[in-house]
C-alpha cells in the first residue's frame, strides 16, 4: 500500500539571480513500511523534495498524499497534528545545545504537553533503543557527530512517528559512524514498521539500506526502481555516474584502466547473484585464447546480495567476438552493448 504518493509535483524559488526551477512535475510513490531513497547530486532537487513530504515546502503545483488524504485540503491545526506523524532528522543534528540528551529527546513531548514524568520515561526508553542511555545528562557539545545523530533519531521517534524523513543524516559523518546509523536507522524500521524517505548524495547510502530508489536530476525524476535492479541495469546516464562514483573501501574494489584503450568494442557486464566471484573472464582468454580488456571492475554488495560488473574491450581486430559473447551469456553473466568510452 502507498503511504506517500507524490503527483506532478513543481517547486521554483526566486532568488537574487532569477527564477529556480527546484522540482519540475516529479511524481513517485512510496509504499507503506518500506525505506526509500532519493539521491542526486548538489542542486537536484532532493531536500526541496523532502520538505514538500510534510509540507515545510508547499508545492507551487501537484498534489501530496499521506495516507491518501491530501496535505492541500488540511487546516492548520490538521497540518500540524499530521507533522507529528513525520519525524525528521538533518545533516546537522539541530539539537538544543544548552539542553541535555534527555531535555532534546524529551522537547518534542513538551510541546505536545505529554506531562513531564511520562515524557522522560519515553525519553529514556528511545535512548536504550539508539544506546544512549548512558549519556542521558550530557549536552550536545561532549557527543561525537554519530552520537548526536543517536539523539536526534530518538528525539524524532519521541512522536510516534508513521514516517521518518532523513535529509542528508549521514553527510557530516565518517564510514564507520555512517554504517551504524544505517544498521539502526533498519533495526528500527524492522522493529516499527516505520516508512523511512532517506535524501542522500551517497550511492552506497542506497545500496546499503534502500529497498527502492529515485534518482533526480536538475529538478526532475531521472530514473526509479528497485535498488539491485537500478545498479545492475542503470538506464540513465546520471545513474551510472553516481554508480561508478560510488567506492566504499569495505566493498568494493576498482580497476580503471581506460588510458589501454585502443579503440576495440566496449561491453559492459553484469554478474548474476551466482557467477559474481567465478573466475568468467580468465575462463574466457584460456578458451579463445584472445586478450580481453579490462577497463573497469568492481564488486558491491547490495542489500546483502553479491553483485558486480566489468567494462570490457574486445581487440580491435577480434574475430571471436560473437563467440565471445555468446559464452559470457550462457554463464548467466548479462551484457550490455554498445558502450560509450564516456560512460567509463
Amino acid at each position: 500500500m502507498s503511504e506517500i504518493v507524490l503527483e506532478n509535483i513543481s517547486k521554483t524559488f526566486e532568488t537574487k539571480d532569477g527564477t529556480v526551477e527546484a522540482l519540475k512535475n516529479v511524481s513517485l510513490t512510496i509504499d507503506k513500511g518500506e525505506i526509500y531513497g532519493v539521491i542526486g547530486m548538489s542542486g537536484a532537487g532532493k531536500s526541496t523534495l523532502v520538505r514538500c513530504i510534510n509540507f515545510l515546502e508547499k508545492p507551487d503545483e501537484g498534489k501530496v498524499l499521506i495516507e491518501g488524504k491530501s496535505l492541500d485540503d488540511f487546516s492548520k491545526k490538521e497540518l500540524q497534528k499530521q507533522r507529528e506523524s513525520i519525524g525528521m532528522i538533518f545533516q546537522h543534528f539541530n539539537l538544543l545545545m544548552q539542553k541535555t540528551v534527555l531535555e532534546n529527546v524529551c522537547f518534542p513531548l513538551y510541546i505536545q504537553k505529554v506531562p513531564k514524568k511520562e515524557a522522560r520515561k519515553k525519553a529514556l526508553e528511545l535512548l536504550e533503543l539508539v544506546g544512549l542511555v548512558e549519556r542521558k545528562n550530557a549536552y550536545p557539545a561532549q557527543l561525537s557527530g554519530g552520537q548526536k545523530q543517536r539523539v536526534a533519531i530518538a528525539r524524532a521517534l519521541a512522536s510516534d512517528p508513521k514516517i521518518l524523513l532523513c535529509d542528508e543524516a549521514t553527510s557530516a559523518l565518517d564510514p564507520q559512524t555512517t554504517s551504524s546509523i544505517l544498521d539502526l536507522l533498519k533495526d528500527i524500521n524492522d522493529k516499527f514498521g516505520i516508512t523511512i524517505v532517506i535524501i542522500t548524495h551517497q550511492m552506497s547510502v542506497v545500496r546499503k539500506i534502500c529497498d527502492r530508489v529515485a534518482i533526480m536530476e536538475e529538478g526532475t525524476l531521472a530514473e526509479t526502481g528497485v535498488v539491485s535492479e537500478v545498479f545492475s541495469h542503470p538506464k540513465t546516464k546520471v545513474a551510472k555516474r553516481l554508480i561508478r562514483q560510488d567506492i566504499d573501501t569495505e566493498t568494493e574494489e576498482s580497476i580503471l584502466a581506460t588510458e589501454q584503450i585502443k579503440n576495440g568494442e566496449i561491453i559492459r557486464i553484469t554478474f548474476s547473484d551466482n557467477s559474481a566471484f567465478e573466475p568468467v573472464i580468465a575462463n574466457l582468454v584460456l578458451t579463445f585464447k584472445e586478450p580481453v580488456n579490462i577497463l573497469r571492475a568492481s564488486t558491491k554488495n547490495v542489500g546483502g546480495i553479491a553483485k558486480g560488473d566489468m567494462i570490457l574491450e574486445f581487440a580491435k581486430d577480434s574475430t571471436n567476438k560473437e563467440e565471445m559473447k555468446k559464452y559470457l551469456k550462457e554463464h548467466d553473466i548479462e551484457i550490455e552493448e554498445n558502450v560509450d568510452s564516456s560512460e567509463i
